[in-house]
């Protein structure tokens, strides 16, 4: 038998290294959040750095077209009824983006980074640095920037008076208020805004996440590409480039880019592609449609209908006089999501083939992503659109 005061020197000795190890333990995560936390506020301080460098780079420029402000923390708190959650657009991919008025009675959206999100960070900072390079009539105008402290970081947008794309093509009541005339005139002016970011601005970018709900639509229905938090800058010279981290969303993403990285002017092609076919039949790419007893993905579907003569079936509702020219565009949609991305027209190629009646088109081979009877698995996972980041 152990003696009672052997058996309390024990015990006491076994709370004294259970202290011990809690203690450690804290100290442990303690350290760890606190680095964690220098990281993030060392990064906000130098996202600070390349926000003054941009703005400083624009005024050393002078350019008449950019008129770019820094704007008050206080004036766009203001602006916004102090970020009320009525006046919330919804949250984007490094915070929530808000509504705002000017003093000036100009409307605005406020893209607010939230405080210490990396990814966030990252993406902010790309789109800063980015957008200060480009002014086309057919991308998003940046008003100017906001920030207080190493804490808040803001960008300041024109506001699109109609919001984004798929508010209208996945909306029956909507959807109705976009006739054809206007749906092929967003078609086109997305062309254009991909052709300026590929061959005639200043750098090369390709978007990499073109959808529907990155497409704003202003008081006239005009379209303006948003977003450019994951674009990727190329030299002339360089035509494509490698990467293990796959961005985008699912259904949108080329097959060469989600398997092995390879990322080009042809992932934005395909994305193109896409997203026509979306403003065409007004369906998701990310569904399974049924036809002659079997499941298909949207771009198949489109395809399975054109090799059969049954466009009819994909276009969204009745063209009237404009019959040819939309199965025109269905037609230049599927050479722009071949499974090669040898095979897919650049940018400047699609707005010919969409504009010239007289240069004739060839026969599309069978789409990438060509999936015949999908899993039950496969029909639930699929049966919304959701950005994806793949590490490989």
């Amino acid at each position: 038998m152990v003696p009672d005061n052997t058996a309390n020197i024990l015990v006491g000795v076994g709370v004294f290294l259970m202290v011990i190890f809690i203690s450690c333990l804290v100290f442990h995560l303690w350290i760890k959040t606190q680095q964690q936390r220098e990281q993030a506020i060392l990064k906000l301080r130098q996202l600070s750095l390349a926000i003054q460098s941009v703005t400083n780079l624009w005024r050393m420029e002078g350019s008449n077209n950019l008129e770019f402000s820094k704007y008050d923390y206080s004036y766009i708190k203001e602006a916004t009824n102090n970020f009320s959650i009525d006046n919330k657009l919804g949250q984007g991919g490094f915070g929530p983006v808000y509504k705002g008025r000017l003093s000036s009675g100009i409307k605005i959206a406020v893209k607010r980074l939230e405080t210490c999100s990396l990814q966030g960070l990252l993406e902010f900072q790309n789109e800063i640095q980015l957008i200060s390079k480009l002014q086309h009539k057919n991308l998003v105008k940046l008003l100017g920037y906001c920030t207080k402290g190493d804490q808040e970081k803001m960008l300041v947008y024109e506001y699109m008076e109609n919001k984004s794309l798929d508010c209208f093509i996945f909306e029956n009541v909507k959807g109705a208020q976009l006739n054809w005339s206007k749906r092929l005139h967003i078609i086109d002016g997305i062309a254009h805004g991909l052709l300026y970011l590929h061959n005639y601005s200043r750098i090369c970018v390709v978007h990499r996440d073109l959808k529907a709900s990155n497409i704003l639509l202003d008081s006239e229905m005009n379209p303006r590409i948003s977003d450019f938090g994951m674009a990727r800058i190329f030299c002339s010279n360089v035509k494509e480039s490698n990467t293990t981290r796959i961005v985008g969303t699912r259904g949108y993403i080329p097959p060469e880019y989600a398997f092995h990285g390879i990322c080009s002017i042809k992932s934005d092609v395909f994305s193109f592609g896409v997203l026509t076919l979306e403003i065409i039949s007004s369906k998701r790419t990310a569904r399974f449609y049924e036809y002659d007893g079997k499941l298909y993905n949207l771009i198949s579907y489109a395809w399975q209908l054109w090799s059969d003569e049954k466009l009819g079936e994909l276009i969204y509702s009745p063209s009237g006089n404009g019959h040819h020219e939309i199965e025109r565009c269905i037609h230049v949609a599927l050479l722009c999501v071949q499974e090669s991305a040898e095979h897919r027209p650049d940018m400047e190629r699609v707005i010919t083939m969409l504009n010239t009646k007289d240069v004739s088109l060839p026969n599309p081979a069978q789409p990438a992503y060509f999936h015949v009877n999908p899993s039950e698995e496969e029909v639930l996972s699929c049966s919304a659109t959701m950005s994806i980041t793949l590490e490989r």
